[in-house]
């Protein structure tokens, strides 16, 4: 596991050796999970449960991803299944990719707040579509994101290494 630490491309030398790893089936687990939450707020109408979800992204990307509510049944499952260990992942590109999720769902809370509908649901479908992308493929775009190294995943790696480093 050291060479796959050491050779990651997506994260900067620094941060190979902060932060966590985690299991990334329990990201794909957490991403169904909060897109039949979000799937029950939009058939419902039920703005509330949209930024409940929000605020569980913006929770776990601020403090790690084993503060994301919906991933938190991923460990008992895994050991019920009695499922392999599988390759770690990094946290940082999951964590950004739920700062993203949070940003988007709550433009799209604010909106419906402010009474712009039906268009205020666009973006929390756009973030349903891509939680169930996750989920149902393993694929992450805003992980992906992270990856491309733009300004933005540097501001969020700085922020949060600085977050580890004060612990």
């Amino acid at each position: 596991m050291s060479t796959l630490i050491s050779s990651d491309p997506t994260l900067s030398p620094a941060s190979r050796s902060l932060g966590r790893w985690v299991d990334p089936r329990g990201q794909r687990f957490g991403a169904g999970f909060s897109a039949a939450v979000v799937l029950v707020a939009i058939l419902f109408n039920l703005v509330w449960l949209a930024a409940l979800v929000a605020l569980a992204l913006a929770i776990s990307s601020t403090f790690g991803t084993r503060w994301f509510v919906f991933g938190r049944p991923w460990p008992l499952l895994r050991g019920l299944l009695a499922l392999r260990p599988t390759e770690p992942e990094h946290e940082y590109p999951p964590r950004f990719a739920q700062a993203l999720g949070a940003v988007v769902l709550t433009i799209g809370v604010l909106s419906l707040l402010a009474g712009i509908r039906p268009w205020g649901w666009v973006p929390v479908l756009g973030v349903l579509g891509l939680q169930l992308l996750l989920a149902t493929t393993g694929y992450c775009l805003g992980c992906r994101l992270y990856g491309l190294r733009w300004i933005g995943p540097a501001l969020f790696q700085r922020f949060v290494a600085r977050g580890l480093a004060q612990r």
